[in-house]
């Protein structure tokens, strides 16, 4: 799921009214003359207006800066997460992004490895040039056993209804399909903290978030019906706005144990 960015807007002083004020006066040397009383008061008013102006300029090009700078972040820790998945499913053709957010790593992920990818998800269109369609948070818009990859990306513990997730997972997926999981893990106090500040705020958009440990997410998935393939500790410094530890998880149906509803 993606936050979303307000823009800010700058009002650029004007200066109309004190250059009006000093072309309508009657002591036509007044202003530039150094032997007037007023000259030095008058001059700093003329020249006010340009100073002011270039200020503005100047910040508002700070800010245009920093909100390129934001989003070749964004851009770059997406492309550096889909480079990951490349490798860890490098074969796959058809793969759905279930809450693709920005849409990013749906983007990067379609270019690195020629595949068709699907993103979907509850919010608006996303920012990347994307095959979208919109999820209404109960089905998947797609049809059974259409994708061999599933990605979950810092997505699960925003569901309301886990069971209901793998439930439309299960029908989507193929039967040799995969399932590339990343979620944040609260495993120490900082952990904790950092999960907190993410619930506050997002429990208004998406309901309260559920953190879980490594231990209690495999639990869930093998509840769910699936087993864990490989399983990997990620930095928690990868996103320095976001510094928490972060698992990733690689997922398959498991056909020793029928699927919960």
């Amino acid at each position: 799921m993606e936050f979303p960015h307000s823009g800010m807007r700058h009002c650029a002083c004007t200066s109309g009214g004190m250059l009006e004020s000093s072309h309508s006066s009657s002591h036509s040397l007044s202003a530039y003359s150094p032997y007037a009383d007023h000259a030095l008061p008058r001059d700093a008013a003329v020249l006010e207006g340009p100073v002011a102006e270039a200020g503005s300029g100047v910040f508002t090009g700070l800010r245009r800066r920093l909100r390129r700078e934001r989003r070749r972040r964004k851009v770059g820790r997406a492309y550096d997460m889909a480079l990951e998945i490349a490798r860890v499913v490098p074969n796959a053709y058809e793969i759905l992004d279930v809450g693709c957010g920005n849409g990013f790593i749906a983007h990067h992920l379609a270019g690195l490895l020629g595949s068709y990818v699907l993103g979907i998800d509850v919010g608006g269109k996303p920012e990347a040039p994307i095959n979208f369609r919109r999820y209404d948070g109960k089905h998947f818009p797609a049809s059974d056993q259409s994708f061999e990859v599933v990605l979950f990306c810092y997505v699960l513990h925003h569901a309301q209804d886990v069971a209901a997730i793998f439930s439309e997972l299960g029908r989507v997926l193929r039967a040799d399909g995969l399932v590339v999981v990343y979620e944040d893990i609260p495993a120490t106090w900082w952990d904790r903290l950092i999960c907190d500040i993410h619930n506050r705020q997002w429990r208004h958009r998406t309901g309260e978030c559920a953190f879980r440990s490594e231990d209690e997410w495999r639990e869930t998935f093998q509840a769910a019906g699936f087993e864990v393939l490989q399983q990997r500790t990620l930095s928690r410094w990868r996103n320095l706005a976001h510094p928490v530890q972060r698992q990733l998880f690689l997922l398959r149906l498991n056909t020793n144990t029928p699927q919960s509803n």
